[in-house]
C-alpha cells in the first residue's frame, strides 16, 4: 500500500492560486495512493488568502470517487453568515475504513503567541497486510509549550489504542455503539509536526513505550539512515520560509519495520507552500 501525507496550506499553490483540483492531480502524479492524508484543509473561510470560502473537504471528496473522505475538524467557529467555518486534516481511503478516531490535541495557555486549536485524526483500515491505524496530524507552529503537549497526546494516544489491542476486552456483536471493532498495535502517523528533525521534541515522539508497545519510528531514518531527509517546508515558497527545511515526517510502529519498501519526498511541486511525502508497505 502507499500512503502520501501533504499539508496543502489551504490548496494555495506559490503561484497565489487556491485550487483543490491540483492538489489532487499532483498527490496522483507522485503516487498512487491508497490513502491520502492532508493537513490545513478549509471550509467557508474566505479571508484566507486566495480563498473564495469554499468547502474544500467536500471539493477533495468529489475528485476522489471510491475513496472513503473522513473529515478532521480542528478549528470549528461561527461565520457572520450562520455558516460554520471549519480547517482541519483530511483522511481520504479507497482501503476499507473500520472505524474513524478524533481527538482533541492539549491547547494549553500560552498568551505570548498566536495559536489555534489542533487534532489527531485516526482512521483504522483493512490494508493489503492487515489492520492499520493511520493518525494524521497538524501540530502547533508557535507555541514549543503546545507542540510538547501535543506531541505527549499523540504517544498517550497510540499507548491506548496499544493497550486496547494487546489487552483483548468484553466482545461486543450487538451492531449498536458498543460494537466491538478490531484493534492493532500497527500504525502509521504522519503530517505536519512544526519541527526539524533534531528538535528534541521530534525524538521524545519516537522514543521507546516498553510493555509491548512498539515504537514510533521515522521512517526516512529506518530507509536512509546515512541521509538526511530533504526539506518539506519552502522548497519553493522563500517569501514565507527564507529558508527551507524538513517539519513533515512520516512514522511507523516498529513491527512494520520489515514491510516498508520506499520513502519519498516529491521535490518538484508548487501547489502548496509544502511538499507532499510518500511510504510504501508491503
Amino acid at each position: 500500500m502507499k500512503l502520501v501525507t501533504w499539508n496543502i496550506q489551504w490548496c494555495l499553490g506559490c503561484d497565489g492560486r487556491v485550487d483543490p483540483a491540483r492538489i489532487v492531480d499532483e498527490a496522483r502524479a507522485f503516487a498512487d495512493f491508497d490513502v491520502l492524508c492532508l493537513q490545513e484543509v478549509a471550509c467557508n473561510f474566505p479571508a484566507l488568502k486566495g480563498s473564495r470560502g469554499e468547502d474544500q473537504f467536500a471539493l477533495i471528496a468529489g475528485l476522489l470517487p471510491g475513496y472513503t473522505a473522513v473529515r478532521g475538524i480542528a478549528v470549528d467557529n461561527a461565520g457572520p453568515d450562520g455558516m460554520r467555518r471549519t480547517f482541519g486534516n483530511m483522511i481520504l481511503s479507497r482501503l476499507p475504513v473500520l472505524q474513524v478516531l478524533r481527538l482533541q490535541l492539549p491547547w494549553p495557555a500560552d498568551p505570548a503567541v498566536p495559536s489555534m486549536p489542533r487534532l489527531l485524526l485516526e482512521a483504522m483500515v483493512e490494508a493489503p497486510f492487515g489492520l492499520l491505524r493511520v493518525m494524521t496530524t497538524h501540530l502547533e507552529y508557535y507555541s514549543a509549550r503546545q507542540r510538547a503537549a501535543q506531541v505527549e497526546a499523540l504517544r498517550a494516544r497510540h499507548a491506548e489504542a496499544c493497550a486496547h489491542a494487546l489487552g483483548g476486552g468484553v466482545l461486543d456483536e450487538s451492531q449498536g455503539p458498543f460494537h466491538s471493532q478490531p484493534q492493532t498495535v500497527s500504525a502509521v502517523l504522519c503530517g505536519d509536526f512544526n519541527q526539524r528533525p533534531t528538535d528534541p521534541l521530534q525524538a521524545c515522539l519516537t522514543a521507546e513505550f516498553g510493555g509491548g508497545v512498539p515504537a514510533l519510528d521515522d521512517v526516512w531514518k529506518q530507509l536512509h539512515p546515512a541521509l538526511e531527509q530533504p526539506p518539506t517546508t519552502g522548497v519553493h515558497d522563500r517569501v514565507q520560509w527564507p529558508q527551507a527545511f524538513a517539519c513533515d515526517f512520516i512514522c511507523a510502529t516498529r513491527d512494520l519495520r520489515d514491510r516498508l519498501r520506499a520513502v519519498a519526498v516529491d521535490g518538484r511541486s508548487q501547489a502548496s507552500d509544502h511538499q507532499p511525502m510518500m511510504v510504501e508497505l508491503a
